[in-house]
């Protein structure tokens, strides 16, 4: 396993092809700081540049949090000034693990809360264990989800459940939020990053091309009426159907084989 640091507060862990990408400012309880939300968007784009990462895994160092969202004592020293000119900036990291091309796990335990549940929300898996606490309180202070959660949340649990959350500003413990659909599988305590891991691994064995052009038209094709829909994942299929990868797999199924994937 190889270590890579990406500023004082994002640590990127390599197991195989499934990459750790770990909030480490354990002190703040990973509390988006301006300087963390620049390293979590720089981690992202070299993730998503590198050919050789199939999964990326969102994790925590901390024991009792995910990340408690934004650093309101960094932002408290903000002028208005200050407020606009960091916007672009934390809205990087978010957008960051958004659009990353391979699939996304994020194992959660503790508090998720406000812009940590957006991080884990921008994921396309969250597993969760029997602490984890979630939910968007930014109303209570003042502001509006601003890491995609008013457009994030109701794509996973629908608009009505969406605005009682955000309106009420509630935190969702972690049974009810795998009721809700908040989180998608729950574990027993503790063990959240070792089954996100574990889940990346058997992800990331199947076909890199496979898997971008899978969560390509998973994305694109969201909330599109179905004729719409199933063009954008014929364009999905145009783009692997000739690949070799499709070669390979192929091939190695009917050789009884496992595909050792070229990754084109």
């Amino acid at each position: 396993m190889s270590e890579e640091r990406y500023g004082e507060f994002v640590l990127v862990r390599r197991h195989g092809h499934v990459a750790e990408l770990a909030l480490d400012r354990p002190k703040a309880m990973n509390a988006v700081s301006t300087a963390m939300a620049r390293s979590i968007g720089a981690a992202c784009a070299a993730l998503g540049d590198d050919r050789d990462v199939r999964a990326v895994v969102v994790t925590s160092t901390h024991e009792r949090a995910f990340c408690v969202g934004a650093d309101l004592k960094e932002r408290n020293s903000f002028t208005d000034a200050d407020l606009v000119r960091q916007r672009p900036v934390a809205r990087g990291a978010y957008t960051g693990v958004l659009e990353l091309p391979v699939p996304t796990v994020a194992a959660v335990h503790g508090f998720a809360l406000g812009g940590g549940f957006e991080l884990a929300l921008s994921c396309d898996l969250i597993v969760a264990d029997g602490t984890a606490l979630v939910g968007l309180p930014e109303v209570s202070v003042g502001v509006i989800p601003g890491g995609g959660g008013t457009q994030l949340l109701p794509r996973r649990v629908g608009a009505a459940r969406a605005a009682e959350l955000i309106f009420t500003a509630r935190r969702v413990e972690a049974a009810e939020a795998r009721e809700l659909g908040l989180v998608d599988v729950l574990v027993e305590n503790g063990r959240d990053r070792e089954e996100a891991l574990a889940l990346g691994a058997r992800i990331a064995a199947n076909s890199p091309v496979g898997l971008r052009a899978a969560k390509k038209a998973l994305r694109l094709g969201h909330g599109l009426d179905l004729r719409a829909g199933l063009e954008v994942e014929d364009a999905a299929w145009r783009s692997v159907a000739f690949s070799g990868d499709r070669a390979e797999g192929v091939a190695a199924f009917n050789e009884k084989r496992s595909p050792q994937w070229p990754g084109e």
